[in-house]
């Protein structure tokens, strides 16, 4: 039985790195069935994706051991995922749910393969969702005082379900440093792309105010820095006078949902990479 696997490497530019993978890869009898590759100049870093089927008995233990002499030489980051397994999502949500709705549905029709572990929120307007969808859900209100402990039960969520991703589904929460830098690269957040022009309460309706002609929304990896981690996906639509600051809510809410699963379904299919505060997406 064969194992359709994807294998990310990343290291300093030099002649001879994908000779030396495909050669190693080919004594396994793995055959590859996409391959793409980026040079970044101005990093000198050389980044690939390969997606392999591999003959019974090699899996991702057996391709990193065959690949060590490579790694070893071109000091390379090596990571071999098994595109079979479902990696396990911790959404997190406020009180607008479109974002997570749009995510469940998509998981639903088979578009994202993954499986939620829970849901958790600051409040309980999702608890009647996750109920219908057998999910787990947690409460976990949150003040200035508590943040600290409301994290903790986070992040002990998140080792305890064996999520590999956490999902920010409109989580109107800012995460603290010590959690963006625990999680680091295993968080994704969306959010409207009027920043830094509009901040906070009714960005939408700020817009609207100011007469603005384009509305988008970003979908990035959580840092320390707020909305300013790694861009994955962003998307862009046209709007006019004609529209109410209602109407844009609504092309808001539609582009949201859309950019966050587009960057969770890449992120899930290992085609994002991290590039300093820059991201390699191999589509």
């Amino acid at each position: 039985m064969t194992s359709n696997l994807v294998l990310n490497l990343s290291c300093d530019d030099r002649p001879g790195i994908v000779a030396s993978v495909t050669t190693e890869l080919a004594a396994l009898g793995a055959n590859i069935a996409d391959s793409g590759q980026f040079w970044d100049r101005e990093t000198d870093r050389f980044f690939m994706r390969i997606e392999l089927e591999t003959p019974d008995g090699v899996g991702p233990r057996e391709v990193a051991k065959a690949l060590k002499s490579s790694v070893d030489r071109f000091d390379m980051r090596l990571r071999v995922s098994d595109l079979s397994e479902r990696p396990k999502l911790l959404l997190l949500v406020s009180k607008f749910d479109h974002a997570m709705l749009h995510l469940l549905y998509q998981i639903r029709v088979g578009w994202l393969s993954a499986e939620v572990v829970a849901i958790v929120s600051n409040h309980e307007d999702a608890r009647r969702t996750a109920e219908y969808e057998g999910i787990a859900f947690h409460y976990l209100p949150v003040t200035k005082q508590t943040k600290q402990e409301q994290e903790a039960r986070i992040f002990d969520l998140v080792q305890t379900t064996g999520a590999d991703l956490v999902v920010l589904a409109r989580y109107m929460q800012i995460l603290s440093d010590n959690l963006s830098n625990r999680l680091y690269g295993k968080v994704i957040n969306i959010h409207h792309s009027f920043l830094p022009s509009f901040k906070g309460a009714k960005p939408y309706h700020q817009a609207h105010h100011r007469g603005v002609k384009l509305i988008g929304a970003t979908a990035h990896y959580v840092t320390p820095d707020l909305d300013e981690g790694p861009i994955i996906e962003q998307e862009t639509e046209r709007v006019n006078h004609a529209m109410s600051a209602e109407d844009l809510v609504a092309a808001g809410r539609d582009i949201e949902s859309r950019v966050l699963a587009r960057a969770v379904k890449l992120h899930l299919e290992n085609r994002v990479m991290l590039n300093g505060h820059k991201t390699v997406v191999f589509g």
